[in-house]
């Protein structure tokens, strides 16, 4: 975090790796003074950063990703910059280079879209000056930015629903590439919004929380709509429809409302350790924590045949683990239906997970597979579901994670159960169109 008041700028950095944000804080929320603040949780990059320069001293943090670091690095070296702190592992902090970048223009907002438009995958930003601070969303509309309002005070947020239980309401959610600026006095637009829109889509499926609404689309009624079109096309009749917890249940329930096949919870998730198990960066202890959070309800999974919809399929490690922990458990059947199509491409957009590589997802083994095979893989061939290849893709991913059948989402439902015109959203992941 970092707040600006009468002495100036003060900021408090913690890694929250093994404990919640809460925790880590509590002791920076009592003694750090100011009427302005940003702060962040990022897993990867140390944020928010002061930075001094000829803009004066201001407070900026992230989200985004940059694909042309090496590119831009060499070109600001050029201009006279001397030099970037390197990391841990080597790599220079985006909101570092993001910050350098802004500082290559003679004042803050030409700074800022000089940064979105070098910048190759997406950067939304916060900076604070004494003066106020500045929101500036991504150029395509990538990632969100709300801003609420409440008497006398704003609050800017990735989701909405972080400031309603303050007394705040909704005043404006940004646009493509706009920029504003809120100080005391209020909010002013410094650069009007772009036409085009990329939304990450997964937003609605995974991400987001859900009493969140991006675009004037509630995220829980998308999942339920979501579950309900999984539902309309399928033909199995399972005794029990559950969800992975937490954001496979509200899919779930859409699918149990439009199918009339009973909801149930045969596990419960255990969150008071660990409450997101992405959070650790090592992938094996990822999948630890994710099994150990799952707490079987034997009584709702013996003897029973069952429909569990999940919001993705990525490595298939932590589902497979599921699936056989089941059947130990004395499950007759498990049918697996993720709420998305099977993802074939690594985001190069947004960093909500950096530890994913594109070959490390499923469908890449499973086409690693048929090369060896002989076979010659298309990408384009396997996000259509109406292919051969497809469906030879979806079999094969079924019977290597040991469910009893697999039915993935159609994009095209997906869409649908979003709302929003697809030119808006962003699906590269699924169909590799940018």
């Amino acid at each position: 975090m970092a707040v600006y008041g009468e002495k100036g700028f003060d900021r408090s950095i913690h890694n929250i790796e093994n404990a919640p944000f809460r925790t880590k804080f509590d002791k920076d929320v009592n003694e750090m003074k100011g009427y302005m603040g940003i702060g962040c949780i990022s897993d990867y990059e140390p944020q928010p950063l002061i930075v001094r320069s000829h803009h004066g001293t201001y407070a900026i943090e992230t989200v985004g990703k940059i694909n042309n670091t090496d590119k831009i690095v060499e070109t600001i070296f050029k201009k006279g910059n001397t030099h970037f702190l390197e990391m841990s592992g080597g790599d220079i902090n985006a909101t570092e280079l993001v910050a350098a970048i802004i500082n290559q223009r003679e004042n803050l907002v030409e700074g800022i879209q000089y940064a979105q438009e070098i910048i190759e995958g997406s950067m939304t930003i916060l900076l604070m000056t004494p003066k106020g601070i500045y929101a500036a969303r991504d150029r395509m509309g990538r990632s969100p930015v709300s801003i609420g309002k409440k008497k006398d005070s704003y609050c800017i947020s990735f989701e909405s629903f972080a400031y309603l239980n303050l007394g705040y309401v909704e005043e404006k959610e940004l646009g493509p590439g706009e920029i504003v600026i809120v100080t005391p006095e209020g909010l002013h637009t410094l650069a009007a919004p772009g036409k085009e829109m990329k939304i990450c889509t997964f937003l609605w499926v995974y991400y987001g929380y859900p009493s969140s609404s991006y675009e004037g689309i509630s995220v829980e009624e998308m999942r339920y709509r979501c579950g309900s079109l999984l539902a309309k096309r399928d033909d199995v009749k399972p005794d029990i429809v559950a969800g992975v917890p937490d954001s496979g249940t509200p899919h779930a329930i859409g699918y149990s409302n439009e199918s009339g096949i009973p909801f149930s919870r045969p596990f419960i998730k255990y969150t008071p350790t660990w409450p997101r198990s992405f959070m650790p960066t090592i992938q094996s202890k990822r999948n630890l924590i994710a099994k150990m959070k799952l707490i079987p309800v034997h009584d709702l999974i013996q003897n029973k045949s069952l429909l569990l919809i999940d919001d993705s399929i990525v490595r298939g490690t932590q589902l497979r683990e599921t699936t056989e922990f089941l059947y130990q458990s004395g499950a007759k059947e498990v049918h697996i239906r993720p709420a998305c199509p099977p993802l074939l491409y690594g985001c190069k957009y947004l960093n909500f997970s950096r530890s994913t590589s594109e070959m490390d997802l499923i469908t890449r083994q499973i086409l690693k597979e048929l090369e060896r095979e002989g076979r010659f893989t298309r990408l384009e061939a396997y996000s259509d579901p109406e292919t051969d290849e497809y469906k030879e893709m979806v079999k094969r991913v079924g019977e290597q994670l040991n469910f009893t059948s697999l039915r993935y989402h159609r994009l095209d439902d997906m869409i649908e159960a979003v709302g929003i015109d697809r030119c808006k959203l962003c699906t590269y992941c699924w169909d590799g169109k940018e």
